[in-house]
């Protein structure tokens, strides 16, 4: 529902703009290229996401364990194997984009990969492809690259670039908002807690990259906040308007009690 909210949102804008500039015959011009655009990104966006990682696809003779990991994971969730990419920071991050569960790519960093132990490496991965099943991915990606875009065009205001980011921040914000509901972070969680049957091991690298993220600096768009496990900006300034993530305290609080062994000992 959301990714159609999202279609009819393009088409209606540019159908009263081109209705508004010249009547009927603008305003079909208008659509027919609001359709022709969203067709583009639909099947455009995730590459355009994985370019503003600076993410490259990582071989599987580079990364066989990863691969391995991956593949057995999207078996489990009964989803095609997602292709698998690797984004060159320090910083423990992952994050899934695509179209859905027959076409997506996981971009692990290489922070992650080495931060992390096999268990926790496990549950990240594991919460990356519940967004896939979920088809999280595709809204997520869409919203993204369109608030990123909001965002990069303040640049060419030149002097009017602060008026603009003034009151294009809040819109790409606003949109970002409403069309991402925090729940989307607790149903990966438990998806991915199901998915390693045990839900200490996202819960245990929740906190690590918690903790990470106060030691290591992490320079993005703030608009990609929604693509990673948790909010890896400060809260300030324009990065504080697209904080979509559930506290960890929280997230971690509900995933140690997904483990009834430990509940009833």
């Amino acid at each position: 529902m959301k990714a159609w909210l999202l279609l009819f949102g393009i088409t209606g804008v540019l159908a009263f703009i081109g209705w508004t500039i010249g009547g009927i015959r603008l305003l079909s011009i208008f659509v027919f290229c609001a359709l022709l655009l969203v067709g583009g990104a639909y099947w455009t966006f995730d590459r355009a996401v994985l370019g503003m990682v600076r993410a490259r696809e990582l071989p599987l003779a580079e990364a066989p364990l990863l691969h391995s990991t991956v593949e057995r994971l999207a078996a489990r969730a009964g989803i095609l194997k997602p292709k698998l990419y690797l984004v060159p920071d320090g910083m423990p991050l992952a994050l899934a984009t695509g179209r859905g569960p027959t076409s997506s790519a996981i971009a692990v960093s290489s922070g992650c990969i080495a931060a992390c132990p096999p268990a926790e490496l496990e549950g990240v991965l594991a919460h990356e492809i519940a967004h896939v099943k979920h088809r999280d991915v595709g809204v997520q990606t869409a919203v993204v690259v369109l608030a990123a875009s909001m965002i990069e065009a303040t640049r060419m205001g030149g002097w009017l670039q602060g008026a603009l980011l003034f009151v294009l921040g809040p819109v790409a914000a606003a949109c970002t908002h409403l069309l991402l509901s925090p729940n989307r972070e607790f149903e990966a969680d438990r998806e991915a807690a199901a998915l390693c049957d045990s839900p200490h091991g996202l819960a245990d690298a929740l906190v690590r990259l918690d903790q990470a993220a106060e030691l290591v600096s992490f320079e993005a768009s703030p608009a990609t906040e929604p693509l990673w496990p948790f909010n890896p900006f400060m809260d300030k300034g324009l990065a504080a308007l697209f904080v979509t993530h559930p506290p960890i305290e929280d997230r971690v609080r509900r995933l140690r009690a997904l483990d009834t062994t430990e509940a009833a000992a």
